[in-house]
């Protein structure tokens, strides 16, 4: 039996502003950011909007009356969790309609926390065939204003059904994976906004790679050319290129050139959206989906990484007449219709945010699911009829 990824929805903030523009405001060369870092839109979450309401509208493109009373498990990965104890997951089920008869929970490591939660889905369906997963990444990327992170931070919420027989991606339940104790980025309770040894996280990010890779390698006795594409956690668009390089030189050229085509097709939306953290790899996959040129049953490598550290391998492979079953061109348009605010506008909007005793006025929003006001120190959160 097959068990994948049946199908997949995205959502980003209506907002964003021109990373040009953000490098001319902070006195840097424009192509820093652009070339060096690899991005050129930084999606801007609203006042009203949080990691529950970027999970809701992503669910909320997957879900229809033929799978929504399927659902037997709903997970969210993230680390922009908004409440210590309770769980996105909990906050989806009236603002979805799930029903009641499924297990909710969230996951948090860092960007990895949504492949776990993947992997945990495949099991769960494998077991029980009858039934969906419902698999969310949702997360705001901060690292503060005019600081060394704030060209990769971004928004937005990937979300995948797992079933058998899935329309999109089959998994091939094969898997490499690791986990060391390390200090390359992290987020204590009190604050916000994250901290991170950016250089020593690189290397760390290669480091993962090169060793799951080999070990990938040895275990299932496969090459790069088994793969048509990897695709890579993506925190900015040229992070996987760091770890790809590695492969340079020990690989047929032609192998290199086409992981290379293949990747630039990955990362499109990435540039123009920025780090969705636990979604990071999934907007890639979609990236690739969308813009690549991706042959009948394309046998594709994915590598996770999530600061702290955990990464893994995996490998898929694609469903012929996966088009059918992933509106391209509704993402697309989401894409294109998004509202350029100025950096002085975002920085604005950046510096607010509801507290206690503070409501959203319906006129103020501009999605189907918002934060309608927090009471009592109680996030309330209502959809748009």
């Amino acid at each position: 039996m097959d068990v994948g990824i049946d199908r997949l929805g995205f959502y980003t903030p209506k907002k964003y502003i021109d990373i040009v523009e953000l490098a001319n405001e902070r006195g840097v060369d424009p192509d820093k950011f652009t070339i060096g870092i690899g991005q050129s839109k930084q999606a801007v979450p609203d006042i009203y909007q949080d990691a529950v309401t970027m999970a809701a509208e992503a669910a909320d493109n997957v879900l229809d009356d033929d799978n929504r009373s399927d659902i037997g498990l709903v997970i969210v990965g993230t680390e922009s969790s908004v409440d210590e104890s309770k769980a996105v997951s909990a906050f989806l089920m009236d603002l979805l309609e799930l029903p009641e008869d499924v297990r909710a929970f969230e996951i948090k490591e860092a960007c990895y926390g949504a492949t776990a939660g993947l992997q945990m889905a495949y099991n769960f369906v494998a077991m029980n065939p009858d039934k969906k997963a419902l698999v969310i990444a949702s997360d705001i990327a901060r690292y503060g204003i005019k600081t060394p992170g704030e060209v990769t931070q971004g928004a937005g919420a990937v979300a995948m059904i797992v079933s058998k027989n899935p329309h999109i991606l089959k998994l091939e339940n094969k898997s490499v994976y690791m986990s060391r104790n390390v200090g390359d980025f992290w987020r204590p309770t009190f604050s916000k906004t994250a901290f991170a040894r950016g250089k020593f996280s690189n290397e760390i990010y290669v480091d993962f790679f090169t060793t799951l890779w080999k070990k990938f390698q040895d275990k299932y006795g496969v090459t790069a050319d088994d793969f048509d594409t990897m695709l890579f956690h993506i925190p900015y668009t040229k992070m996987g290129m760091k770890a790809l390089r590695t492969l340079d030189g020990k690989i047929p050229d032609d192998k290199y050139s086409e992981l290379v085509e293949h990747y630039q097709k990955s990362v499109e939306f990435s540039r123009n959206v920025g780090n969705l953290y636990t979604g990071s790899l999934y907007l890639g996959l979609i990236s690739y989906l969308v813009n690549g040129e991706v042959k009948p049953d394309e046998k594709l490598m994915l590598f996770s990484y999530g600061s702290g550290a955990v990464g893994e391998i995996y490998s898929a492979e694609v469903v012929s007449g996966y088009e059918k079953y992933l509106d391209s061109d509704f993402i697309k348009q989401e894409l294109k219709n998004r509202q350029k605010i100025s950096v002085s506008d975002y920085e604005n909007i950046f510096s607010k945010g509801l507290v206690n005793g503070d409501t959203t006025a319906l006129s103020d929003v501009h999605d189907k699911f918002y934060l309608s006001e927090i009471k009592e120190s109680e996030r309330l959160y209502k959809k748009v009829n």
